[in-house]
């Protein structure tokens, strides 16, 4: 009943096929610091493959592959199968919005000759972990004429950064004695931006240089800063974690470990018998809610789309092609630490190195929000799983009382569709640097693979 570390079964092609993949995981993972960064890399990496937009496509057949986005926050990509849509389609889906701080609407200040930025944080973040690192920007400034532009400060080795302050040791012992959740407070969650000021300035001077500076290389003035959207995330790039180089350190794994595996699959599955896809979705870390959130009708839409281009429409056909999909919603499970083992429940646990775990339900105490699959829609999987030898573990997050999460599976669910829950084991999750094994990585993209060529 217990699960196997996947290390000791692999022989040494294996091992390298593992170390190969997953520097391609870690060049993805560097790079997709946000949900607009991660689309565009799957556009890009989409169309060298040989996708087209789907808009420029007026009838779809067996082996096309196409893709759509969503205001540049949202994809979806898809290879059109042997049977008609209304079959039903695989889904691989995950999303790729991850855990930061993000710049207020009015967010430039001076206090005591530093300049900062006001930021309200993202998802649920342990306040303390995100000062005293090395920041960056990324994001976009929509000026009043149409102008978009795309600013990235922090990763590029020529690049200042920016960060959180914290107080100092030895000052701090009132700071002390709060509770965790309060030692560092939202508001106080601010960046550090400059200190230099601009000459023959007298009010506000260092504030004007960092506009001054902003202006000069980005051409947006302080009002722009109404209609922007940046991000403050970890600066750096993923790293191999352990003297054996065994894990994958970085930002953002939940859930872009999911999102990269399940293109990866999709791309090299290939046709199948029915119409494959991989949804990459926001807004998890907040409830799926809005317009590019899994809640959204865009992924309906975009089924809509694959019928009437491949077959005659109708509107029952879309609820046929849903209803008779099969999915896996691929997102993160709580890797088991010993450092708190007294969180877990050990037999039902998600170990590092013991491949894709699977979630037959999530929630919280009493599966509050969950999507509960159907043993029957995963016994099914249990056997391609085992025919295909891909170290699969099942899990739950925590012990029963200790807390909890969801996914967007009970989303799809209420299509009727078979939903369960799939991915990687996580340590620190929602930290700026969280750990992956790359065994489970690469054990990821195989289970994706299997599934869409055998469910």
């Amino acid at each position: 009943m217990y699960s196997k570390n996947a290390w000791k079964g692999y022989s040494e092609e294996d091992f390298k096929k593992v170390m190969d993949f997953n520097e391609g995981y870690k060049a993805f993972l560097s790079k997709a610091k946000t949900e607009r960064e991660c689309v565009r890399l799957a556009v890009k990496e989409a169309e060298e493959k040989g996708f087209k937009n789907i808009k420029d496509c007026k009838e779809l057949k067996v082996g096309d592959k196409v893709y759509a986005t969503n205001k540049g926050k949202n994809i979806a990509l898809a290879i059109i199968g042997e049977k008609p849509v209304e079959n039903g389609v695989k889904i691989l889906g995950a999303h790729i919005d991850s855990p930061r701080t993000d710049i207020k609407q009015n967010p430039l200040y001076e206090r005591n000759d530093f300049a900062l930025l006001d930021t309200h944080y993202y998802g649920g973040i342990k306040k303390y972990q995100w000062v005293t690192i090395p920041l960056a920007l990324y994001g976009v400034v929509c000026k009043k004429d149409g102008t978009i532009i795309n600013v990235a400060i922090g990763d590029d080795p020529s690049d200042p950064v920016v960060g959180i302050s914290d107080l100092l040791i030895h000052l701090s012992q009132t700071q002390m004695q709060k509770n965790a959740a309060n030692v560092i407070e939202g508001e106080d969650l601010d960046l550090t931006v400059g200190s230099i000021p601009l000459k023959d300035t007298e009010k506000d001077a260092v504030k004007a240089n960092v506009l001054k500076i902003l202006k000069e290389k980005y051409d947006f003035e302080e009002e722009d800063f109404l209609s922007a959207e940046i991000e403050v995330v970890p600066a750096g790039p993923a790293r191999d974690y352990g003297l054996d180089r065994s894990m994958v350190a970085g930002y953002g794994h939940d859930d872009r470990v999911c999102a990269y595996t399940s293109m990866e699959a999709l791309m090299d599955a290939g046709v199948c018998d029915l119409t494959t896809v991989a949804v990459l979705v926001d807004k998890e870390e907040v409830g799926s809610i809005g317009a590019t959130g899994a809640s959204s009708k865009w992924f309906e839409n975009f089924i809509a789309e694959l019928v009437s281009k491949s077959d005659t429409y109708s509107d029952l056909k879309v609820r046929h092609a849903l209803e008779n999909s099969f999915m896996l919603s691929s997102d993160v499970s709580a890797g088991f630490d010993p450092l708190y083992a007294y969180v877990n429940d050990p037999k039902n646990s998600a170990y590092l190195g013991h491949g894709i775990c699977f979630n037959k339900y999530t929630g919280a105490r009493g599966k509050s929000g969950c999507n509960d699959a159907m043993p029957e829609y995963f016994a099914r999987i249990r056997a391609i799983m085992d025919e295909d030898n891909c170290y699969f573990q099942t899990s739950e997050l925590g012990k029963v009382d200790q807390g909890g999460g969801g996914t967007i599976a009970y989303i799809l669910g209420n299509y009727n569709m078979n939903v369960i829950d799939a991915g990687v084991a996580v340590l620190n999750m929602h930290a700026p640097m969280e750990i992956v094994s790359k065994a489970d990585v690469y054990e990821a993209y195989r289970a994706y693979k299997t599934f869409l060529l055998k469910i």
